[in-house]
């Protein structure tokens, strides 16, 4: 892939939700229901049209807020689902029936929680070293005739993108965040490749690219991780202040011209 999440410069030792994005922070369960409002509805018709329903015994990984577990419960009707996160806080605030809740590492050695019909990530493995032992991990946890989904993001900035203040503060959070955290979306088109390489078959997969209109969810995830991610961002150099503040302005503006990361999901099925 073509885009701006740098090849070099080792990661910190930082990690998603300790350097950047801590639950504790204020705010931080908001921001991260703005990217369930622009992906959610996306997601789930996917989920819908893999055939999960009734029956379904569900991993949910990455939680979060609980957007999706909930939502698998309530509209497409599955038996259970175990959602996991490292830190659990706002699953524990939002309850409901059939929620089962895990706080742990899915990186730590020895993660199985069990066998499942669907297990889903979005937007998780991109934080994550090991992404291709953790695919094989996943794909072992599957039950036969279960299938995995993946969701993560892929930059459409290249150096042909017209320079913007939109596409020049991108490039500085995915520098920011490949240095501090490790956050690495250059091996996501390889989705397809990686499962097939789990043993998983058959293997698809579909881009999502929510516009970036003025006040939409995707613009106001957008604008509240740049102010969160904002000091590593500054480290990089290819931004100051005043451009991040331009950049904020340009995404609330008629001005806007550009395309957000889309959201890749790619699925593969356990014989």
């Amino acid at each position: 892939m073509t885009g701006s999440a740098p090849d070099d410069g080792a990661p910190q030792g930082g990690r998603y939700g300790e350097t950047v994005f801590p639950p504790g922070q204020a705010g931080e369960a908001e921001r991260v229901d703005f990217g369930a409002l622009a992906y959610d509805d996306i997601t789930m018709t996917r989920l819908r049209a893999l055939g999960v329903g009734p029956g379904w015994r569900c991993l949910d990984l990455g939680a979060g807020t609980g957007t999706v577990s909930r939502r698998l419960l309530n509209e497409a009707r599955v038996d259970s689902v175990l959602a996991v996160d490292r830190d659990v806080r706002f699953l524990a605030e939002r309850p409901a029936p059939g929620l089962d809740v895990l706080e742990t590492d899915i990186t730590a050695p020895g993660f199985a929680p069990g066998r499942f019909r669907l297990i889903h990530a979005r937007f998780v493995l991109m934080h994550l070293p090991e992404h291709e032992r953790l695919i094989t991990t996943l794909a072992e946890l599957l039950e036969p005739g279960g299938v995995l989904v993946l969701s993560d993001a892929v930059d459409l900035t290249s150096d042909r993108t017209p320079a913007t203040p939109y596409t020049t503060t991108m490039r500085a959070m995915w520098h920011g965040l490949k240095a501090t955290i490790g956050t690495d979306v250059s091996w996501v088109p390889s989705y397809p490749h990686l499962l097939r390489g789990a043993g998983l078959v058959p293997v698809a997969a579909e881009i999502h690219v929510p516009p970036l209109t003025p006040g939409s969810p995707i613009s106001r995830f957008w604008a509240d991780t740049w102010e969160r991610s904002r000091a590593a961002m500054l480290a990089t150099g290819l931004v100051d202040d005043a451009a991040i503040g331009t950049a904020l302005q340009y995404l609330e503006s008629d001005d806007c011209a550009a395309l957000s990361a889309g959201m890749l999901t790619a699925w593969g099925w356990k014989k």
